[in-house]
């Protein structure tokens, strides 16, 4: 039997190639100090897939930092929440985003092909 991904659960067409190889993720929902469980997300170029049980609204902007794994880049942005997977995790587009850092990404993600 086939699985169905998250996306397609959800929905949602993926626009980008997505990989898992980041560590050190760390990110805060913009005007909340709480500690946030995570964990490993996808990725890509436009936005990442966060895997968390706690539940965002859509729109909610959040402050990301992560570090991709073959170039030990820390990539630093803010991201905004598209959809939420209650109990699953939340689909966040990056709204602020070097396009050095766009082009990091890039580079890991040719890498994993």
């Amino acid at each position: 039997m086939k699985t169905r991904s998250t996306n397609e659960l959800a929905g949602v067409e993926r626009q980008a190639a997505r990989f898992q190889q980041i560590c050190e993720l760390a990110f805060e929902y913009e005007g909340f100090q709480q500690a946030i469980q995570i964990r490993p997300p996808d990725i890509s170029t436009r936005g990442m897939f966060i895997n968390t049980a706690r539940p965002f609204p859509e729109g909610a902007v959040l402050k990301v930092r992560f570090r991709l794994a073959r170039s030990r880049l820390v990539i630093r942005t803010r991201g905004e929440v598209r959809y939420c997977l209650p109990g699953v995790g939340i689909g966040v587009e990056f709204i602020d985003i070097s396009l050095a850092d766009q082009l990091a990404i890039e580079s890991e993600l040719s890498s994993q092909s």
